[in-house]
């Protein structure tokens, strides 16, 4: 497909990187049927029964739609958060530009090879981070001697020191996070997503993940970003994707996006400040 240009752009300006056009995935999930209100010792003999006979009248399917119609156009040098609720479809829409989720209608187009980190990725638990680091930079394309050679640099940027030399079923989940972010970025990927990743690391560790996606963005990688911290969005980001309920709502600068989205948000009660004592009454004079 040919690269397409923003209007009223100068002809060498950035070509897309992700194009999205009427989006639609949509999850069939097996429910169950409610047969009414019963006494426990109804729904016990209900239960016994359904297991034995395997009946699959009291089973249902269910269609969830996850992400709605949705399109629009990543450019490459930009780095685009994705905010919303719980269950708005931040996640789903992610994976799906990713291609791990087929659309049910629409289309996703991509210019290079996305790179997923998220921190729920399944991780070689029994393996020493170390084993990880040459797994992963192997499967990024790398050499092995060219992990060798960042070894070093990826587990200094990563912080998890000599934890490197056991096995990743002992870490934390914000070491684990780190060393995933930390071997992600060791190239420079085409296309990063980064689904929550950065919400387990230290502030330090944030400020140091912003610089790496500033240099991944300089070299005209894209970066897309699901956060519940707006403030990680406003630091990381220059656009900004608001989803509700599987609906894009709101496109465009990171600032007026994530204000907008603020607005919907129910304010935090503040405490009532407690009332002054009063002072004692002063002891009469003899």
């Amino acid at each position: 497909m040919a690269a397409a240009e923003r209007p009223g752009d100068p002809a060498d300006a950035p070509g897309p990187a992700v194009i999205v056009s009427h989006l639609d995935v949509t999850y069939r999930v097996q429910g169950s049927k409610r047969v009414g209100a019963l006494t426990p010792e109804d729904e016990e003999e209900s239960l016994f029964k359904s297991l034995l006979s395997r009946s699959k009248e009291m089973s249902t399917i269910q269609s969830v739609e996850a992400v709605k119609d949705v399109s629009f156009v990543a450019y490459h040098g930009e780095s685009i958060g994705i905010i919303g609720r719980n269950g708005s479809g931040k996640s789903t829409l992610l994976r799906a530009i990713a291609g791990l989720i087929p659309p049910s209608r629409g289309q996703v187009w991509v210019s290079g090879e996305p790179t997923l980190l998220g921190v729920n990725a399944v991780l070689m638990s029994k393996l020493s981070g170390a084993r990880n680091i040459f797994i992963g930079g192997q499967a990024q394309g790398l050499s092995r001697s060219e992990v060798a050679t960042r070894f070093e640099d990826i587990v200094e940027f990563s912080g998890i020191g000599e934890a490197v030399n056991r096995p990743m079923s002992t870490y934390s989940s914000g070491q684990a996070a780190r060393l995933r972010f930390a071997i992600s970025t060791a190239t420079t990927p085409d296309i990063l997503m980064i689904d929550e990743a950065l919400a387990t690391g230290d502030a330090h560790f944030k400020e140091r993940s912003a610089e790496r996606v500033q240099q991944i963005r300089q070299e005209a990688s894209t970066v897309f970003l699901v956060s519940h911290s707006n403030a990680t969005v406003r630091d990381m980001c220059d656009r900004a994707l608001w989803m509700d309920k599987g609906v894009l709502i709101a496109d465009g600068p990171v600032e007026e996006v994530v204000a907008a989205y603020e607005a919907t948000l129910p304010k935090k009660k503040t405490p009532p400040k407690p009332k002054p004592k009063p002072a004692p009454n002063p002891a009469p004079e003899a």
